[in-house]
Parts: C-alpha cells; structure tokens; sequence
C-alpha cells in the first residue's frame, strides 16, 4: 500500500532513509534531553561526526551542540514508530501526549470502546506494515 500523505512518507523515511542506528538514535535523545553542559557523552562523542553530516546536529557558536529541525523530527517520528509497535501489541501501553494525539489525528490510532486505551485502526496497520516492509 502506498502512503497518503506527507506524514505518512516522513514515517517511512524516519523508518529507511538515514539508516540510524539505535546508538545515533541514543545520542540524538541524550542532546534532546539537555545533557550536561561540558564535556559529551562517549555516545554523542561517537556519534556526532556523522549526525552533524546528516544534518541532524548542529554546533552552536560557543562549541555545543543542538538538534536541528530535522533531528527533533526524526525523534519524534521515531517515538510514533514506536509507539504504533507499543499499541500493536499491548492496547494499553502508554503514549506520550503529543504523540497519541499526532497519531490520533492521522487516523492510526483510536481510543477503545472502554476508554482506557488505544486500537489500531486499518490505516495505522497499514502504515506500520508499509514500515516494516521498508525497513527489511
């Protein structure tokens, strides 16, 4: 099944695209989470070269570094991927606000009949097996 739209096609390209690992994926977190001023982690140390050439990254002027446009996106994306894997297999799993309400508003999730938790609808089945099928 082909995308329907814009957010649909980020989805995929957060899923292929820039073949992040699960370490850039943790060091592109840690700077989003506000580390420590000072020195980096070893995972942002390992890490940023490359981030900073995919443009996820930026270095502001006094040395630090800062997600980028494309990097708060591409954790967030990455967060909705996660969280349709989470409500595929647990109805009841928790999900952050933002991304229950991005979800919400796509069509690929819905509340339950009870109200305490989440279902999968035909779309968000859809998009995470067109993920999956991408991702392989």
């Amino acid at each position: 099944m082909s995308p329907r739209n814009k957010n649909e096609i980020l989805l995929q390209e957060v899923a292929m695209n820039d073949g992040l690992t699960k370490d850039e994926y943790d060091a592109l977190d840690e700077i989003n989470s506000g580390s420590k001023p000072g020195r980096a982690s070893a995972c942002v140390a390992r890490n940023s070269k490359r981030l900073t050439g995919l443009k996820f990254l930026a270095y502001g002027k006094d040395g630090s570094l800062a997600l980028t446009e494309k990097g708060q996106q591409t954790l967030f994306l990455k967060r909705c991927i996660d969280g349709l894997r989470a409500i595929s297999t647990n109805p009841f799993a928790p999900l952050a606000a933002d991304v229950a309400t991005f979800l919400g508003k796509k069509g690929h999730i819905a509340r339950n009949a009870a109200g305490d938790g989440y279902e999968m609808t035909q779309r968000g089945t859809e998009s995470l097996a067109d993920i999956d099928a991408t991702a392989r």
